[in-house]
């Protein structure tokens, strides 16, 4: 089975940039799942996800089709990852109280997947699904951005991006949905953090493999009058899409 693997050869990056997800969100997933016994984080990435959910559940296991992923991955003693693909795992059936995929849906064959998490997923399992995308700095800075940066990479990011920037609201969930609270990622980052973030994206990597870096370069020399002192940490939040339902 093949995989579109945008992540493998930036994994380290992928690891140190990206930012967590709110405890808030896992004790929301915890409260809906019928027990607390196993959890699986299906696409893992770097198990930022499987980190926390092993905070609710006693086992977490962790699936990625990307090895060099999960070489990178957080170690915690109830995590156990595994290189396997979404819509086909060795997992016995009926085994999780919880199913999760943290911005890894837009990815999956949707009818193979979901009838996969029909088949490892205990009776009244909860399904979770979520992901971000965008971030909001001020006025000025975000219009430089764009014009530098995200006007530059638009054509590079691949086609399932889409469906996560529309909220997931194209998924057909097969489940009976469950009404979620809204949730937010919010970091205080300083530029550079920023920067090393928005070159783990797909899309930048894909541009730059392309094009070169001298658009990168180009927009850290813009943007950096309009973010202030190098060492100055913004306020910066990232909305959750999230979508939930249970598995009968």
């Amino acid at each position: 089975m093949s995989f579109l693997d945008l992540f493998s050869d930036k994994a380290t990056l992928y690891a140190s940039a990206r930012p967590r997800y709110p405890e808030d969100l896992f004790a929301f997933i915890s409260s809906q799942a019928p027990s607390h016994d196993c959890a699986w984080d299906c696409g893992a990435g770097n198990g930022q996800a499987a980190v926390s959910l092993s905070k609710h559940f006693s086992k977490v296991l962790a699936s990625d089709p990307s090895d060099e992923q999960l070489a990178n991955a957080i170690p915690a003693e109830n995590v156990f990852y595994s290189v396997q693909h979404a819509e086909q795992t060795d997992f016995p059936d009926h085994s999780f109280d919880a199913v999760c995929a943290a911005q890894a849906l837009h990815w999956f064959q949707f009818d193979e997947f979901f009838s996969e998490v029909r088949r490892v997923a205990a009776p009244g399992a909860v399904f979770a699904a979520w992901g971000y995308d965008w971030f909001s700095v001020s006025p000025a800075f975000d219009a430089a951005f764009k014009a530098s940066i995200l006007d530059v990479i638009e054509p590079c990011w691949a086609t399932q991006n889409k469906i996560l920037w529309r909220g997931y609201a194209d998924v057909p969930l097969p489940f009976p949905r469950i009404s979620t609270p809204a949730f937010q990622i919010e970091v205080h980052w300083t530029l550079r953090e920023l920067l090393a973030y928005v070159h783990s994206w797909s899309a930048t990597r894909r541009c730059m493999s392309a094009s070169g870096t001298g658009f990168f370069e180009y927009a850290q020399y813009e943007l950096a009058p309009l973010w202030g002192a190098a060492e100055l940490r913004r306020r910066i939040s990232m909305p959750l899409h999230l979508i939930a339902g249970r598995v009968s």
